[in-house]
């Protein structure tokens, strides 16, 4: 199995700057990209620029997830449970 050379770039995002990595992905094509301060951030994209989009996006929402898990446990809001139909 051969390893492909990881890419490090900063993504700007509405809540900062994070370091990003981009590694080719042979499977799928593009790019896979990671967040080191943020290990639940995994994404992908067909070409670098649009998986730096798409890693905009994710760290965005996990950092809003995170803002409104902490709000939810000190009792500042209520997030209404949804069901997913069958």
């Amino acid at each position: 199995m051969e390893k492909t050379k990881k890419i490090k770039s900063l993504v700007k995002t509405t809540y900062g700057e994070f370091v990003v990595t981009f590694e080719r992905e042979p499977d799928m094509g593009g790019f896979m990209v990671r967040v080191p301060k943020k290990p639940d951030v995994i994404t992908w994209g067909k070409t670098k620029s649009h998986a730096e989009r798409m890693a905009k996006e994710a760290i965005e929402c996990s950092v809003e997830g995170e803002v409104l898990i902490a709000a939810e446990q000190e009792g500042l809001i209520t997030i209404k449970k949804q069901r997913v139909p069958a």
